[in-house]
């Protein structure tokens, strides 16, 4: 048996389609007696609302789109749970895309969106994808950067000051007795990657004697922070600190550095300093210090920026910026506590 249409429905209760849609709809419209005549016939018959073709013929879905920048990282996880609690509470979904550092992926999801007609978009993109969403706005789907801002100032955005974390965290090093810095991370073409370089390199120029060298990779996973690791312990002079651009890179560091029989330690010999505080941090083989960002806070603003531009398109656009937070933990400092 095929699938159970309104007009199955309609001849079950012996009533119009249009009848039927009403009961549904606007209860309010038809009287109790055949609402519940209605409703029992739905029940008995196992019918379920097709809510996709009656939000795009309302031209109101009940679902905004969320282009993350890496579906892996714990950040961006957070962040996307944030969006989520908040949007539950006016009965939207969230419908999550991995751009995976790719502006191709997030085209063709920003392109999936449109289709289906969602209510708005939040992003944080990799690729210049300004004129694409000025195209959607003009099309009614009004669109939130994610910790990213924009260079068009028309785009509302929720970011946090990566360049103020990236001297924090440098500044951190310093205060420990550290002079000789590599930081680990890359590609510099992610913005977040590029501001926390920048803090980092206005933190050793403020001190005379401090040198920062820039280890790049190819990606912010733990298998190139592991490559990144294997690399610097195998050399004749150590850095004594490293600042890694997320936990993600500082853990593969740490495996490397404490996992493989280099005889390096931490902090004794190399202090590590890592980027978001995600769970692990503090639960690593040397708990690691951090920048924590405060993730889900992020995504549930984005979510309520991106609520008030929907129910009123002439706002103003803004721009939230969140302040980091430095963790210490032993990683960088023998004294600190486990727990921070």
């Amino acid at each position: 048996m095929g699938a159970i249409s309104v007009k199955d429905v309609a001849r079950h209760a012996g009533v119009s389609i249009g009848t039927v849609s009403n009961a549904m709809n606007h209860p309010e419209k038809v009287a109790p007696e055949t609402v519940g005549r209605v409703r029992r016939s739905i029940e008995e018959l196992g019918f379920v609302r097709n809510a996709a073709a009656r939000q795009l013929r309302d031209g109101k879905s009940k679902t905004v789109g969320f282009v993350l920048l890496d579906v892996r990282s714990q950040f961006f996880a957070d962040v996307a749970r944030g969006a989520e609690t908040r949007a539950s509470e006016d009965g939207l979904s969230i419908i999550l895309g991995n751009g995976d550092v790719d502006p191709e992926r997030e085209l063709a999801y920003l392109d999936i969106f449109e289709q289906q007609r969602v209510r708005g978009i939040l992003i944080s993109p990799i690729g210049d994808v300004t004129p694409r969403l000025v195209t959607l706005r003009e099309r009614g789907m009004p669109t939130v950067l994610v910790d990213r801002s924009s260079s068009d100032p028309t785009f509302s955005s929720v970011t946090v000051d990566d360049v103020a974390g990236g001297r924090m965290a440098v500044e951190h090093l310093i205060s420990e007795g550290r002079s000789r810095i590599a930081f680990v991370g890359g590609p510099l073409s992610t913005r977040q990657v590029a501001d926390r370089l920048q803090g980092a390199e206005s933190a050793v120029r403020a001190h005379a004697g401090v040198t920062l060298e820039i280890v790049l990779l190819d990606s912010l996973s733990v298998i190139a922070g592991r490559k990144a690791g294997v690399d610097i312990a195998s050399r004749a002079v150590l850095p004594d600190a490293i600042f890694a651009a997320n936990d993600l890179v500082a853990t593969g560091v740490l495996h490397s550095l404490m996992l493989q029989n280099v005889g390096v330690r931490v902090p004794e010999d190399i202090a590590l300093i890592g980027y978001d505080d995600i769970d692990f941090a503090s639960a690593a083989i040397v708990p690691l210090s951090s920048i924590r960002q405060p993730a889900s806070l992020i995504g549930h603003t984005a979510l309520e920026v991106l609520l008030e531009e929907i129910e009123s398109p002439s706002l103003a656009p803004r721009h939230i910026v969140f302040q980091p937070e430095l963790v210490v933990r032993r990683s960088t400092s023998q004294a600190a506590s486990a727990e921070a």
